[in-house]
């Protein structure tokens, strides 16, 4: 891949960054819980969205034990129906799905317990518009589950696609869908948007001046809302298409008080807009000019802060918390390998990776500055174990600090919440793989049964077990622009 060294340059200049020393830490032991699925093989949580919430609520989908359809919907790809869950007090309860025998997903999970996600209908898509393997496949509906009730929000005016990405506890649902007019830079041949709905009402939020919406044009992020009802993503800006990144140009936004805000790029034509806190601090990434790498950004009150890289030309940002520290990834010196990053206060820390591993990402990062994601002994993710860095370093193996004779290997971590509990997944020994709970045996859980309260000392050295094959997401490689690999190593602009 042709890069500018100008580029790389500028990437060690604009952030400071350090390497975490690596000594023997203390830790806690952590009761490993596996939530199950519904009588089939499989269970999962969505990466990158808050799907454990501050009271150790988690949300996602399982498997059932009955086959799936053969014309299923867009998010609906396993071999079995599957109903999304809300795992609470020890029980996973099925959240069932819209009348019929339909599969349904939780995509995000609200302190206050409002779940949102998608259900798939008895009725098909009839959209002419749809690639060939797409044409009569089931409808999908964000819905919104209350208090054990499913509400089918519907869809844009005249479409028939949509999803819900984030709730907050006042309600409020975003989301992204097609309506009907015809599009050729859209993946299902209609205008994507993003979508905001309340009291009953959905509403269209319009683009920056492009025909769509939503994940348009990028590799990486969601439909994101905080609890003010703030939403980011991205859009498009117009319909030219530029040469160099093969689509219009696309620019991150804030959504606030019924009005689309361009935040801008690093200079660059292209960026999105990942993850926002409860500050309205919003970070992503963004192409720098030139559009032949990209850096993530912080974008605060106006301000886009370039955050640098690791002495590499590319990465990202992918969560912050509402303290504004910021966790992503990027590539080191050479681009060599994609590293887990954490940045605060303008410093830029490496976490490395563990012992053993060429490459890591992170998933999320909590109040106390925790960090946790995958490391692997292969560039494209696929010998994969979960991590836990906190500040100080090193990154430690998980499945060094669980408690279980249940034989799971802990492949990625995908989110921690305040109290320390920790959302991952597992491969069991059959080759199946579970959402795992993961609870830390701490003075803030102090009686846990089961729990192992003596410390453990974990070395760098310790590598743990063997990575194992991580499996390929069931989920579509792309829906709304966006891509489930969550890695860029092998990525690069459009020629």
């Amino acid at each position: 891949m042709k890069t500018d060294k100008r580029v790389s340059i500028i990437g060690l200049l604009t952030a400071l960054t350090v390497t975490v020393p690596l000594a023997a830490q203390t830790h806690h032991h952590y009761k490993l819980i596996d939530l199950g699925t519904f009588g089939g093989p499989n269970s999962s949580t969505q990466d990158e969205l808050q799907v454990l919430n501050s009271q150790g609520m988690i949300a996602g989908k399982a498997d059932a034990s009955i086959p799936n359809h053969p014309n299923a919907c867009l998010f609906c790809s396993s071999s079995f129906i599957s109903h999304a869950f809300q795992w609470r007090n020890g029980i996973l309860h099925d959240l069932g799905a819209l009348p019929g025998a339909n599969s349904s997903g939780a995509n995000w999970i609200a302190d206050s317990g409002l779940t949102a996600g998608f259900s798939e209908t008895d009725e098909t898509d009839p959209s002419p518009f749809l690639p060939g393997p797409l044409v009569g496949i089931r409808q999908m509906h964000a819905v919104l589950w209350k208090d054990g009730h499913i509400t089918d929000l519907g869809t844009l005016e005249g479409g028939y696609e949509s999803v819900a990405f984030a709730v907050n506890s006042r309600g409020q649902v975003a989301g992204g869908g097609f309506n009907t007019v015809p599009d050729p830079f859209s993946f299902l041949g209609t205008q994507q948007r993003v979508f905001l709905w309340q009291n009953g009402v959905m509403e269209d939020l319009g683009t920056l001046g492009g025909p769509d919406a939503g994940l348009v044009g990028s590799f990486k992020g969601n439909v994101e809302m905080n609890e003010s009802g703030q939403v980011v993503a991205c859009s498009y800006t117009n319909s030219t298409v530029n040469p160099i990144t093969g689509t219009p140009t696309v620019d991150p936004f804030l959504w606030e008080n019924g009005a689309m805000i361009d935040i801008g790029t690093l200079g660059g034509t292209s960026g999105c807009a990942v993850y926002l806190n409860n500050r309205g601090q919003v970070v992503g990434y963004s192409n720098v000019a030139g559009d032949l790498t990209f850096h993530p950004f912080l974008w605060e009150r106006g301000i886009m802060k370039d955050l640098g890289t690791l002495g590499g030309t590319f990465g990202f940002a992918n969560w912050i918390n509402d303290a504004g520290e910021v966790t992503g990834g990027a590539t080191i010196l050479g681009d060599r390998a994609l590293h887990a990053f954490s940045w605060k206060n303008g410093i830029m820390t490496d976490l490395g990776t563990l012992p053993g591993d060429v490459v890591s990402q992170p998933q999320a990062v909590n109040s106390r500055g925790q960090v946790v994601g995958a490391s692997s002994q292969t560039p494209d993710f696929t010998a994969n174990r979960a991590f836990l860095w906190e500040s100080g370093g090193p990154m430690v193996d998980l499945n060094a600090l669980v408690i279980s004779g249940l034989g799971v290997q802990l492949l990625s971590a995908v989110d921690i919440n305040n109290r320390g509990e920790i959302d991952a997944v597992g491969v069991l020994p059959t080759g199946d793989t579970h959402a795992i709970l993961l609870i830390p045996c701490d003075e803030n859980h102090p009686d846990v049964e089961g729990c192992d309260y003596s410390s453990v000392r974990v070395s760098p050295a310790s590598a743990g077990p063997a990575p194992h094959e991580a499996p390929r997401p069931a989920m579509p490689a792309m829906l709304w622009g966006r891509n489930n690999r969550s890695y860029f190593p092998t990525l690069s602009p459009k020629r």
